[in-house]
């Protein structure tokens, strides 16, 4: 008989990374729960899906409430990890669920932990409200209040970050260009005028420890930057977190990963994972999550 635990540790990894946004994060929630699972009397569990879906979910939503506390000792911006896949060309790629997109993640960055948990478990899961409340510790009511608020903000922001993936691929290969070339005015014309450049380096890994803004500024950043590299790191085209971006080596060793974001045929904006610790943990196999 195969084990139930087993059989959904996709499911529940993908739950858990929703709800944390980290790669690590998720694992470790998971594992957690694979010791709940075989320490209770599993005899007794009449719906091991339930179960093990409250179980993940209030182990995630407590590990995200400390990341939360964690992050104002966080040196620089703080990203979630995003879904990587590599291809030739990030249009041959099946689209991501709409969930494990950056753009999706990023904008559940602006929503409490409870906001957050509420309106993934209501709006992305389909659970129950008696069963959200159950895993926040809260009523029902209040549970239903949140998510609502929550999924108020998210609309209004999945609005304003709308756009054709064609167009997305087409101004990230031309931004690039421009970049290698070291085009400074055809790199300019491909940003939105409020475009920003946010990157993780973690505590251990030099970056920018603000968001940078001004079309300008970023382009002679990201030309400084790629002036540095030596000759001998390749860059790979991917899709990042549901976004064209690429994926930059050096012997076989990923040293950073950016996502691209496009709105209205500019980019509006460049995302870059540069600490080792998320790089470790992104480029997974799509079915190691649901």
């Amino acid at each position: 008989m195969s084990d139930p635990f087993e059989a959904a540790r996709p499911r529940l990894t993908g739950r858990a990374y929703r709800i944390v946004g980290s790669f690590a994060d998720a694992d470790d929630v998971v594992q957690e729960a694979w010791l709940r699972w075989h320490a209770a009397d599993q005899a007794d569990i009449d719906n091991p899906d339930a179960w093990l879906n409250t179980v993940v979910s209030r182990l995630a939503i407590d590990r995200l409430r400390q990341r939360k506390r964690d992050e104002e000792r966080y040196t620089g911006p703080w990203l979630p990890t995003p879904l990587v896949e590599r291809t030739a060309d990030p249009a041959d790629v099946a689209e991501l669920s709409d969930s494990m997109t950056s753009a999706f993640l990023i904008m559940l960055e602006e929503l409490t932990p409870d906001e957050r948990a509420a309106f993934l478990l209501a709006d992305v899961f389909g659970d129950r409200y008696d069963s959200i409340a159950a895993s926040m510790g809260r009523t029902p009511e209040s549970c239903r209040q949140l998510a609502s608020r929550a999924r108020r903000k998210v609309r209004a922001a999945e609005q304003r970050r709308r756009d054709a993936t064609a167009a997305s691929n087409d101004v990230t290969r031309r931004f690039i260009t421009a970049l290698a070339t070291g085009d400074e005015e055809a790199a300019v014309r491909c940003l939105a005028p409020d475009a920003v450049y946010v990157s993780d380096g973690g505590p251990d890994h030099r970056a920018a420890r603000h968001p940078i803004h001004e079309p300008t500024r970023i382009v002679r950043l990201l030309m400084s930057l790629w002036r540095r590299w030596p000759d001998t790191w390749s860059f790979e085209p991917a899709l990042v977190g549901g976004f064209p971006g690429i994926v930059i080596e050096m012997e076989q060793r990923v040293f950073s990963v950016t996502g691209v974001e496009v709105v209205d045929g500019r980019i509006v904006r460049i995302t870059s994972i540069i600490n080792p610790d998320k790089l470790a943990t992104m480029d997974r196999p799509r079915d190691s999550l649901e």
